[in-house]
């Protein structure tokens, strides 16, 4: 009896395995890791806050007759009008720089990151510069003198850049990058001349010339830096810029002296100012970054 039971369980266990092995076999499926988008794609925000440094400073005074009276001869006072006023002087636009971007960035490659940046910043960049001298008038008339003071000023009141930028990752936080493109600002220049006939004619005690310039200019920069995604979302940039706006002449008021006994003018010389507006920008900076436009990974489904 018990010889039939064994029997029948080692048929019974036999057929079952013979079962099992004809059903079809299932695996788990395979894991497909997820990509993350890349890192510096996408639309970011910031501040920036630095200091800039004029390229060119100075302002050039020219001066040149248009009449002289018989009463003062071609070697005469307006010579040592033109003498005491004429030159340049030095009026940098210095100044704290600040204020935000938007900007674009398209990673592609791995390691490259292509993109667009728009800026503008208020900049403290003003500066005032007066001068005294005297002049006397060329021989034999040496005995003529005039006092000169001359003021010049420059100011920057705000510059802004629309460039496109181009950069590496030498690690996957860690971008340098180039830039260029346009530059604007609102620039000011202005100019102020007093002369006095101090010795060996009746003169009127005082004569002079002022003028002015301002406007909003249009040129091109360039620069680089480095930009460090220091938390995700967040990086910070250490940043250097070459701005030229270009230079313009000014006119100033006629500049003349007039006699005592009538009021006749004794010279009339024109008056003309040239200055320029490039300069250097260093600046640090704080960017959040948007993950608009980014397509959300996307991940295999069983």
């Amino acid at each position: 009896m018990k010889k039939s039971v064994l029997s029948i369980l080692a048929v019974a266990v036999s057929g079952a395995s013979a079962a099992a092995a004809d059903l079809p076999s299932r695996k788990a499926p395979p894991i497909v890791p997820v990509t993350a988008p890349p890192l510096w794609t996408g639309l970011y925000l910031g501040v920036n806050a630095g200091y800039a440094f004029s390229g060119s400073s100075d302002v050039d005074v020219g001066i040149y007759r248009i009449t002289s009276l018989a009463m003062a001869p071609p070697t005469g006072l307006s010579v040592a009008s033109a003498i005491g006023a004429g030159g340049q002087y030095s009026a940098n636009a210095d100044g704290f720089i600040g204020g935000g971007q938007i900007g674009y960035n398209w990673q592609f490659s791995g390691n490259w990151v292509v993109g667009f940046e728009a800026d503008i910043q208020g900049v403290a960049g003003a500066s005032q510069k007066t001068t005294s001298s005297n002049a006397f008038q060329p021989a034999p008339q040496q005995f003529q003198m005039i006092a000169t003071t001359v003021t010049a000023t420059r100011s920057l009141d705000y510059l802004g850049t629309a460039r496109g930028r181009i950069g590496y990752l030498v690690t996957p936080t860690l971008l340098v990058f180039g830039s260029g493109g346009l530059a604007y600002g609102g620039v000011g220049s202005n100019l102020g001349i007093f002369q006095a006939v101090t010795t060996g004619m009746p003169v009127n005690p005082g004569f002079g010339s002022t003028g002015g310039y301002s406007t909003t200019r249009v040129g091109w920069s360039a620069g680089g830096g480095l930009e460090w995604m220091f938390l995700p979302k967040w990086s910070a940039k250490l940043e250097y810029l070459y701005y030229d706006l270009g230079s313009f002449t000014y006119p100033g008021s006629w500049l003349g002296a007039t006699h005592t006994f009538d009021g006749s003018a004794l010279f009339i010389n024109g008056v003309s100012a040239t200055t320029r507006f490039d300069g250097h920008i260093v600046r640090v900076g704080l960017n959040y970054h948007i993950d608009w436009g980014i397509p959300a990974p996307t991940v295999a489904k069983y």
